[in-house]
């Protein structure tokens, strides 16, 4: 189960990270045939406020293109579970949402995991 303080709940939050806002944060897309991760850093310059902005956040957007109501949320459920096992890895104050594409409804956990590790590893470490 995904933390309560490392999930993004409120739907400005989702806009910041896929659209951007002018907040000086630095935001990177990567993708593979199973899903397209964004993720929101802070500039490297910036400093964290407060303990609860050190923390990365996570949201999940899975739409109807993935399949019914069933498929879409055992697809949520399983990138939940595989994101859980990797959050502490991602760089403290970051903001991603992991948005499932339509082949990631027939994928195995297995295939998702490394289209994650993937797509994380790409957004992360790509400049701006």
């Amino acid at each position: 189960m995904l933390a309560r303080r490392h999930r993004l709940t409120s739907g400005e939050d989702f806009r910041s990270v896929l659209r951007g806002r002018g907040d000086g944060r630095r935001r990177q897309r990567a993708g593979t045939d199973l899903l397209v991760v964004h993720v929101c850093l802070p500039r490297p310059d910036a400093t964290a406020v407060a303990s609860v902005d050190t923390c990365p956040r996570v949201g999940f957007v899975v739409s109807k293109a993935v399949g019914n109501s069933v498929v879409r949320h055992r697809t949520a459920r399983r990138l939940r579970h595989l994101v859980a096992d990797r959050v502490e890895g991602l760089p403290p104050a970051a903001d991603v949402v992991v948005r499932a594409l339509a082949p990631a409804a027939q994928a195995t956990s297995a295939e998702l995991g490394a289209a994650l590790d993937q797509a994380l590893a790409r957004a992360v470490t790509r400049r701006s």
